[in-house]
């Protein structure tokens, strides 16, 4: 693939209000900051995505960044799999220039890894993508949400509404996600994944 490939940028969560402000929903957040950033919509897809065409970061110059795509799917997490390869498919994008954004038990929360490859870590989202697509050679972005506390059930966790104190830390995080997001769209995925990782305690 070449580096001019674009990318796909997919943020994974459910649809509907319900949702929009849980950890399980952190793909999407990201997804709408780096929408933001340019001032694009999402925009509704015969793939049963949202998606929108953009340029991410300025090159050296001044000039405009590289062009990707972002996308959230319209299905829940568990069969997401589905509009994200068709999307993927309609777009002529192959796996390996696939970037998916996922919240993680296994980080600390607000922890940020880039990986590529590997399993799924019980991740249903992951999942759903990684049959879908038939192979698990695609990049993530890990989103570190942590552990529930104390005996909390983790399904009850990481679909519980944000509290006020939360939203402001995560807040900080999607940025910082999106910036990580950036990197990867005008410097390349490795040289992303050693900065994001050197800057970072190793896990």
């Amino acid at each position: 693939m070449s580096d001019e490939t674009p990318w796909l940028i997919v943020g994974l969560g459910n649809p509907g209000a319900q949702y929009s402000r849980t950890r399980h929903n952190v793909g999407h957040m990201v997804i709408d900051a780096l929408a933001g950033r340019c001032s694009a919509t999402l925009t509704a897809h015969k793939s049963g995505t949202h998606m929108a065409s953009i340029r991410l970061g300025i090159r050296p110059g001044g000039a405009p960044g590289p062009q990707v795509l972002v996308a959230t799917s319209d299905s829940y997490m568990n069969t997401s799999g589905r509009s994200i390869s068709a999307l993927a498919r309609f777009a002529h994008i192959a796996p390996d220039r696939i970037l998916v954004i996922h919240d993680d038990l296994d980080l600390p929360e607000h922890d940020l890894r880039l990986k590529f490859d590997g399993g799924e870590g019980g991740h249903n989202g992951l999942k759903s993508l990684s049959q879908c697509l038939g192979t698990r050679a695609y990049h993530r972005l890990r989103v570190g949400i942590g552990r529930p506390p104390g005996r909390q059930d983790p399904a009850d966790y990481v679909l519980a509404q944000l509290s006020a104190r939360d939203r402001t830390e995560w807040d900080v995080t999607v940025e910082k996600a999106a910036d990580v997001i950036e990197d990867v769209a005008l410097n390349g995925f490795p040289e992303a994944q050693q900065r994001l990782h050197s800057h970072s305690s190793p896990q």
